[in-house]
């Protein structure tokens, strides 16, 4: 049995398992199965590693895509620079699992993004500071974007909810909402932002794809923006990770 899985916590609003599942059905993988590993906290993870002997490979989502990095035997170098891992190899040594890095988040994201735009922006807001948002900026960054983080405490560069100015919502060329507020099953809340001083043909992506369409991507319709879901990305990095855990080294 060769097992895949994803860690996280809560995975309520995970689509991963029934993605590989339907893909190891779908190309007659019938020695291949996708589990759901919930880890209330990131120091269960050996003890996953020892219980489950045929984990060949797992995804990382909330909260633990930059603290699973000390757990790591070994991290690709762009998932070091980006400072987050959402896919882990595990291969074994001797009994012993051996547990490699990568980073499929970012080229996921580029690949969405580019996508969905015409020309590359000036600028972007990136809501939220956490694992995904490492990936996003680093991203932006690469593309010459300037990327402004909006965080709920002060961050370097960047602007808290409260502090952030008007104007800045109206010029930025793309906001991507990288925190989890609007994910199911609380499809209600949307991040505060003032949403008065969005303008028509601006780019709001939104990396949730649980609801479809969030708060805040129908907040941003409604001011004629254009929006994008997380769902294309989700399937690129499944795709990407798919690859990593199947490379033979």
């Amino acid at each position: 049995m060769r097992l895949y899985g994803i860690i996280g916590f809560p995975l309520g609003h995970s689509f991963s398992q029934k993605h590989f599942s339907e893909k190891f059905e779908r190309e007659h993988l019938s020695d291949h199965a996708y589990r759901k590993f919930e880890l209330p906290e990131i120091g269960m993870l050996p003890e996953l590693l020892v219980r489950e002997p045929d984990l060949c490979g797992f995804n990382v989502t909330i909260p633990w895509k930059v603290k699973v990095m000390d757990f790591l035997d070994d991290i690709d170098p762009v998932a070091a620079e980006i400072g987050a891992v959402n896919t882990v190899k595990v291969t074994r040594h001797g009994g012993k699992a051996w547990l490699k890095g990568f980073n499929t988040d970012a080229p996921a994201f580029r690949e969405s993004l580019l996508s969905n735009l015409d020309t590359l922006p000036d600028s972007a807001l990136v809501l939220g500071t956490g694992g995904a948002a490492k990936s996003v900026i680093h991203t932006l960054i690469d593309l010459n974007i300037i990327a402004v983080p909006v965080s709920r405490k002060p961050v370097r560069g960047g602007y808290t909810y409260d502090d952030l100015p008007g104007y800045m919502i109206s010029e930025a060329g793309v906001i991507i909402n990288t925190t989890p507020v609007g994910m199911a099953p609380h499809t209600e809340a949307m991040p505060p932002i003032d949403y008065s001083c969005l303008r028509e043909g601006q780019l709001l992506f939104d990396l949730i794809y649980n609801p479809p369409v969030t708060a805040f991507l129908s907040r941003g319709e409604e001011h004629g923006c254009i929006t994008v879901n997380g769902e294309e990305m989700f399937l690129i990095q499944a795709g990407l990770a798919w690859e990593i855990w199947n490379d033979v080294e």
